[in-house]
């Protein structure tokens, strides 16, 4: 019998039907509850889906929203306004995936959750919404980050009463959500486990991980004995804790197991699955996310749709929670392609960049919304970066270098930065970059990560974007390569032969940035970074990478023989 209850949120009274229990195919049962229903007659319903827990998602009826740093910032309510979803004229519906909160079946590994698709889950789940005596039969889906990743593997499965999509944050290449040009990233730990002002998925005890439950046993323990041999592991205790005893952090464990790129991330990539997409899909993400902007664009460029638009907002990163930034444009989508509204929203700019500098944004019917021609900005002696290369040789030119030490002997961070001077006229950056790196190492692998600044006459810096490479991952895709846009297939490791020179090509995660006059353009190089700083202060505790474990000598050569160098997209049109 179904649970029906009216709750207050603020002044307003909502109806909520508690606990509905939601059968898939294969007979396993998902719980939901749905606000707003049995108000007015049938209306259009939008869906959450995600394993953090709807009662969780419900606290956004008590908790105004939180930016970082407020300690009630959690990361995991990102389910979007109840009470505003309510009062727009949809119903919100909020339900457990399976093995997680209050559903049934097991959950098995990460987001490629293996056995049953994600996507199927959310087919099942949609279809049985639009069936329900509260809905029109119209649905679409709402939510950030991992909410915003279900709607496209629901939407690849075309459902016939999803009639569209709003995707704000969302992560799709799931390589590069964990691994960063092969460095491993923290933050999927935070959001699965519940750490650094994340509460984490609402695990159960059906939540299992995939290497142990589909990997024959002997590989698993090659693999944990490869990893534990990996010198950066060895210097981190929650890597080399996880490894001996992945209960309870299953999904982790898996992680950290799959370093390298291939089957496992790609079986069900939502960048792979976004061709066989055809109904509206708007795509939002904000800079400062370098990582997850590049998937978003790419996703947006496979989608199949006719309807499709993309918008990349302002600096800095991370959203409130509960989430509400997006939801003026959102209920500006759904009132088109749900409720039939001529609102002409389908007739304005397909792509929306805004312009860190000048703050304005720039539209146009694709993307990129500017051409921009590839120009290089050298690395050159006395710290300096110039539009003309090094003319002499090591012998004049020499190297610089700077040594990093395991975290577990110094928080001491190496680094080398270069800079272009004041400058006169505005630099127009939009698009993506690369950074060509030529160095000598002392081991067989190290990170390198570099980070571009806007340097304000003030001295006040603001970050522009990043990149990052792990060294005995720097081949290159040739097939795919382009000049300013490097692509790594992160499939194997190549040690680095100690002592010897060799370029390494970082890919510069897309940007929009006018770099205005007066200011200048700083690069950043080194092997770990800053555990706190201007820019990581706005992200959650564990949103750094693994540091390196191995004591390593850096050498950066910028001679005629070897043209370090930034590679950048200057915009001419």
């Amino acid at each position: 019998m179904t649970d029906i209850r009216t709750i207050q949120a603020g002044t307003e009274q909502i109806t909520v039907h508690k606990d509905l229990s939601v059968p898939m195919r294969d007979g396993v049962k998902l719980a939901a509850d749905a606000y707003g229903g049995d108000v007015e007659g049938p209306r259009p319903a939008l869906v959450a889906l995600s394993p953090y827990g709807k009662e969780l998602q419900a606290l956004a009826l008590t908790i105004p929203p939180q930016r970082r740093p407020s300690p009630l910032w959690d990361g995991c309510i990102e389910a979007g306004d109840i009470a505003r979803v309510v009062a727009e004229g949809y119903v919100h519906v909020i339900g457990d995936l399976r093995g997680s909160g209050a559903s049934e079946g097991d959950h098995v590994g990460n987001y490629n959750a293996g056995g049953v698709p994600l996507g199927q889950d959310a087919y099942d789940f949609i279809e049985w919404v639009a069936a329900q005596p509260w809905c029109d039969g119209n649905v679409g889906m709402i939510g950030i980050s991992y909410f915003g990743s279900m709607q496209v593997l629901a939407a690849a499965e075309r459902p016939p009463s999803l009639k569209a999509i709003f995707v704000s944050g969302g992560h799709y290449d799931f390589y590069e959500t964990t691994y960063h040009g092969g460095v491993m990233w923290f933050m999927p730990r935070a959001a699965r486990e519940g750490r650094g002002g994340d509460s984490g998925w609402a695990f159960t005890d059906r939540t299992t991980s995939r290497m142990l439950e589909c990997v024959p046993e002997e590989e698993v323990k090659a693999r944990v004995a490869q990893r534990l041999a990996d010198p950066d592991v060895q210097a981190w205790p929650n890597l080399v804790h996880t490894l001996h005893y992945p209960k309870h952090h299953e999904a982790w464990f898996d992680i950290i197991t799959n370093d390298l790129d291939g089957e496992w991330y790609e079986e069900r990539n939502p960048v792979n699955l976004a061709k066989n997409i055809d109904i509206p899909v708007w795509l939002t993400m904000e800079q400062g996310r370098g990582w997850t902007l590049d998937s978003t664009i790419e996703t947006f460029l496979n989608i199949g749709s006719k309807h499709k638009k993309l918008t990349i907002g302002p600096y800095p990163p991370m959203q409130s929670r509960p989430w509400v930034e997006d939801h003026d444009e959102m209920f500006r989508w759904y009132d088109k392609w749900l409720k039939g509204i001529d609102n002409g929203v389908e007739k304005e700019p397909a792509v929306s960049v805004f312009m860190e500098g000048t703050r304005h944004y720039v539209e146009a019917e694709s993307w990129p919304p500017k051409q921009a021609e590839h120009k290089a900005l050298y690395l050159r002696g006395r710290q300096k970066l110039s539009e003309t290369p090094e003319r002499f040789g090591t012998d004049v030119a020499g190297y610089e270098g700077y040594f990093q030490a395991p975290i577990i002997t110094t928080d001491t961070i190496g680094m080398l930065t270069w800079s272009t001077p004041a400058l006169e006229e505005p630099m127009e950056l939009l698009g993506t970059g690369a950074f060509h790196v030529y160095a000598e190492i002392d081991q067989d692998d190290t990170n390198f990560i570099a980070r571009i600044w806007d340097y304000a006459p003030s001295g006040k810096r603001r970050l522009v974007s990043t990149a990052y490479l792990k060294a005995s991952q720097r081949e290159l895709d040739l097939e795919r390569t382009t000049e300013g846009s490097p692509i790594h297939p992160h499939t194997r490791r190549v040690p680095v032969v100690p002592g010897e020179i060799n370029e390494y090509v970082l890919r510069i995660y897309p940007f929009a940035a006018t770099i205005l006059p007066g200011h200048r353009l700083v690069v950043e190089l080194s092997a770990n970074e800053p555990m706190q700083d201007e820019h990581n202060a706005l992200l959650p505790p564990d949103s750094f990478h693994l540091p390196i474990g191995r004591p390593t000598t850096h050498k950066i050569y910028r001679d005629a023989e070897h043209p370090s160098r930034l590679v950048l997209p200057f915009a001419t049109s």
